[in-house]
């Protein structure tokens, strides 16, 4: 397969997953833990802001995830950096599923987003990057 054809690909399956954190990031700013199951209104102001303010960095990561998209094949430290960030926040998520059970499908999702997808679409990135790299260093 080309580089360039490669590069589509990669950029329409980040664009992909991008919608997980832009959607639910920005609903959970708004919308604060009451999106979550189970979470009764008045939800106490600590909660709120510690879950506002993590459901911003939710949004945010999304956001550097979608600006990379044009020159997507250079991108590769901000790939490793916010790979590793969401990683570490799955990583999270698992020990809470381990000690607590298993939480609600979407939670589930969220989990398989965060240990699978993202690591596949870090290394599928670090690859497209090497193989530019390659090219531009033959001509």
């Amino acid at each position: 397969m080309a580089p360039e054809t490669e590069k589509k690909l990669l950029q329409g399956a980040t664009a992909l997953a991008c919608l997980v954190p832009l959607s639910m990031g920005l609903q959970s700013v708004v919308e604060s833990a009451s999106v979550l199951r189970g979470v009764r209104e008045p939800i106490p102001i600590d909660l709120d802001s510690h879950f506002r303010y993590l459901s911003g960095l939710l949004l945010g990561a999304g956001l550097v995830f979608l600006a990379c998209l044009p020159r997507i094949e250079r991108r590769r430290p901000v790939f490793l950096a916010l790979g590793a960030i969401i990683l570490v926040g799955g990583l999270s998520r698992l020990l809470s599923l381990v000690q607590n059970g298993w939480p609600s499908d979407g939670h589930r999702f969220g989990l398989v987003m965060e240990l699978a997808v993202v690591p596949a679409i870090v290394l599928w990135q670090s690859r497209v990057a090497r193989r530019f790299e390659a090219r531009a260093q033959k001509s």
